[in-house]
């Protein structure tokens, strides 16, 4: 068996994904290749996982950002629906809404306010083009009804070195990532993207309490297979795929990383991937973003 993983080593995708290969072959007993596939935001991956035979060997691990690929991409070589079938969505958590301290707004509600008043001088970055981090701040622009200037980098390590040193206004970081700068004061938190203040930060409200009710732009990952796959063995997969998020251990591991275990059915999957692409496309079309 692999896990296709469409992105470099180190990231949360790629921990997750070794981590399902490791505790999978310990239940199987067959050798289980965590398969590193980066490029094209991920379609590089799942193309290879398109290509393998439909018998649940080929696991196809992505993050949120996957599901703006057929909205970004017009010409992708397979049919996201048709070619992949979903198991599961494994774990959810939070952005954070993230200012430089030089900023006069200490509430996601005081930066509404700020950005109509200075219309085009607010700025946000991001680990690149049709990035969550851009979908999230161009969702939370749009719903507000204000204007703010894109500074796309190339992954998101830059981005944070500017964002400290003022030369932008504000990032949607990971939730784990921003506390320390948050905590040391370097940094300061406006809110979290996810419906629910977060049990990993809850003294940080959530964006929709603080100005933007209904406001959601959570971070997830899941798992999908090769379409075509016989649901018994999709079933079979997520039985054992869900056995293994809730052992302790692995819920432990997850919550160091700033995520919660979810572990929905194919079904529950479905539906909630058919959302999310149709809020990005939301996103994307309305704030012209496209693919460089």
């Amino acid at each position: 068996m692999r896990i296709i993983i469409p992105f470099s080593p180190g990231g949360s995708t790629d921990i997750l994904g070794r981590v399902l290969a490791q505790r999978l072959n310990e239940k199987f007993k067959v050798p289980v290749v965590a398969d590193n596939r980066p490029g094209a935001n991920g379609t590089l991956g799942a193309l290879a996982a398109v290509k393998a035979p439909p018998d649940g060997h080929t696991l196809l691990i992505v993050p949120a950002g996957f599901a703006a690929n057929p909205i970004m991409y017009k010409n992708l070589p397979y049919d996201q629906t048709r070619d992949l079938a979903p198991v599961s969505q494994l774990v959810a958590g939070p952005l954070t809404l993230t200012v430089h301290p030089s900023l006069p707004a200490k509430t996601a509600r005081d930066l509404i306010a700020l950005a109509k008043a200075r219309p085009g001088e607010i700025t946000f970055g991001s680990s690149g083009t049709g990035s969550l981090n851009q979908l999230a701040a161009e969702w939370f622009a749009l719903s507000a009804g204000i204007k703010m200037i894109h500074v796309p980098y190339r992954g998101g390590g830059t981005g944070v070195i500017d964002l400290m040193s003022g030369q932008i206004s504000l990032y949607f970081m990971n939730a784990l990532q921003s506390l320390p700068y948050i905590k040391s004061g370097r940094l300061r938190a406006l809110g979290v993207t996810t419906p629910q203040r977060s049990p990993f930060a809850p003294d940080i409200p959530a964006i929709a309490e603080s100005g933007l009710p209904g406001y959601d732009m959570t971070t997830w990952t899941a798992l999908l297979v090769t379409g075509g796959t016989p649901r018994e063995v999709i079933a079979k997969l997520h039985a054992e795929v869900t056995l293994i998020l809730n052992q302790p251990e692995t819920r432990e591991r997850l919550a160091a990383d700033g995520m919660a275990v979810v572990a929905s059915t194919p079904a529950q999957f479905t539906e909630f991937l058919a959302r999310e692409n149709s809020k990005y496309a939301r996103i994307i079309q309305t704030a012209g973003i496209a693919a460089q």
